[in-house]
């Protein structure tokens, strides 16, 4: 016992000279850090806030006014159209923020523009009612169209700039701040330097007196630990010295036995978390288009065309039967290839005006394995952000062939296309875990899935030109199914009819 207490008594002598000054240091910089964050996280956060609005609200509100001046909507129905906002939740919602803005906004500079804009906001807001009053009446389209390019489009114009201006003075701010800073780590380091030559000095003097005594069995727990970092958990530490040093050898080697047991239980947890990982995220693509479909249906039931109706009612069941599969996550790619025609039938009763598609897949490959809803997410999202947008006659072509034991599988479309940056905005979507996109979801779920089951090398490729359209490919290992997994979607389908 008396080795015991000599150690924890220099041990302890060792650590007041150390905390001591240690502890003054990290008051100070906490201090300092949680002040200029906190700084800092009030000017980043107004610029995410005003740069929001920078990007979009003009855009939006042009084109809401515009499409309702020309009477493609009203004002009562604005909402029922997905592409518009309505004027005046815009323009709350504007002067919303930019009043909680103004209240935590300090810098006069920057205050200023807020003002600016809160009565843009107030005068744009008058010009809108304007517009409402005169359409109520019946107002002419010319008297309506000249109140937009001499009211309404300078104001939004007016309203950008005030943004514009307030998020060049919050980043002027943010240089000030960052010359306080500066000024600050200079006055910090060297206060730093001295405490820690203080702190060195002391203890290395308390530290010569029990090295001897530590330094040899520490030696060997850093061998075993090393071994047990390794993988190594049959690694036992043989200390048999009097002092803590020989509980901690003691409690290492329980914990080899105990990291032992647990990493086999690891691996197991694993391998069934992985398998739950993929179900959930199989079924987190939501086929959406049913309430859609089931309007379709109605409506051409209400037009006397049942075969129609019929066809869509067998289409529909095919396609859910498919996503089904008899709860397998592996079909056939003839399978899916099914499953998104099923989809592409749907969708063309209802946009048989603007849609066309073609499946080119070679049948050679229509043996091998695909995950289920791999397709169907990029033809998805092909229609409705590629063709729907066109507003014109659009076509989706879908291929497949085996390249070097690998398949591709090919999703193109002559839509509206993206430009370099909403691209590359895409691309790192869907690179992302798809609980932390902000938008490509279906993309990035599909991606996600393909990487988790098969490997890091596979997944999903996008490329796109603005005004000439998307592709999107997909790479998978080219395994067959095993005999008797196929799941038969042709019988499903005439079991149904």
């Amino acid at each position: 016992m008396k080795h015991i207490y000599s150690l924890k008594n220099k041990l302890l002598l060792m650590v007041i000279i150390a905390i001591l000054p240690l502890f003054c240091i990290a008051v100070y910089l906490i201090y300092a850090l949680v002040s200029y964050s906190n700084s800092y996280d009030k000017i980043v956060s107004n610029m995410t806030i005003a740069n929001s609005y920078n990007l979009n609200f003009k855009n939006e509100m042009d084109e809401s006014l515009y499409k309702l001046v020309v009477g493609c909507v009203t004002f009562d129905n604005i909402d029922e159209d997905d592409t518009l906002k309505n004027p005046y939740e815009l323009i709350e919602d504007l002067r919303d923020d930019f009043i909680l803005l103004m209240q935590i906004t300090t810098d006069n500079e920057s205050k200023m523009w807020l003002q600016s804009l809160l009565r843009n906001i107030e005068t744009l807001e008058d010009r809108i009612d304007d517009i409402k009053l005169n359409l109520d009446k019946g107002g002419h389209y010319d008297t309506n169209i000249e109140m937009l390019d001499n009211n309404i489009y300078i104001l939004t114009e007016l309203i950008q700039d005030d943004i514009q201006y307030y998020i060049y003075y919050q980043t002027r701010s943010i240089e000030n701040l960052k010359v306080q800073l500066n000024e600050q780590v200079e006055i910090s380091t060297a206060f730093c330097v001295i405490t820690v030559i203080f702190i060195t000095g002391g203890v290395t003097i308390t530290a010569f007196f029990i090295s001897n005594s530590i330094t040899r069995p520490i030696k060997e727990l850093c061998g075993v630990t090393e071994k047990i970092s390794r993988g190594d958990f049959s690694a036992r530490s043989k200390v048999d010295t009097k002092d803590e040093v020989a509980l901690l050898s003691g409690s290492v080697n329980d914990m080899s036995k105990r990291l032992e047991i647990m990493v086999k239980q690891i691996k197991e947890d694993e391998r069934k978390m992985r398998h739950a990982e993929l179900r959930l995220l199989q079924e987190q693509i939501n086929p959406h288009f049913l309430y859609n479909t089931l309007d379709t249906i109605v409506w051409l039931i209400e037009r006397n065309e049942p075969e129609k109706a019929e066809d869509v009612v067998m289409s529909l069941s095919a396609f859910f039967r498919l996503v089904l599969s008899k709860g397998k996550e592996i079909i056939s790619i003839q399978d899916e290839e099914r499953h998104v025609r099923s989809y592409l039938e749907i969708q063309k009763v209802r946009y048989h005006d603007i849609l066309e598609y073609e499946i080119i897949i070679n049948p050679n490959i229509y043996q091998y394995q695909i995950l289920k809803l791999t397709l169907q997410p990029l033809v998805e999202n092909a229609l409705y952000h590629g063709i729907k947008y066109k507003r014109a006659k659009g076509k989706i072509t879908i291929t497949g062939a085996m390249v070097n034991e690998r398949i591709y599988l090919v999703v193109k479309d002559d839509g509206v296309g993206m430009d370099e940056e909403e691209l590359q905005k895409l691309r790192e979507e869907i690179s992302r875990p798809c609980k932390e996109t902000e938008s490509g979801f279906g993309l990035a779920n599909v991606n996600e899935r393909i990487r988790m089951n098969f490997g890091a090398e596979y997944g999903m490729s996008v490329d796109s030109v603005k005004g000439e359209g998307t592709t999107v490919r997909i790479v998978i290992p080219a395994e067959r199914m095993e005999t008797g997994g196929e799941y038969d979607a042709e019988t499903a389908t005439e079991e149904i009819a």
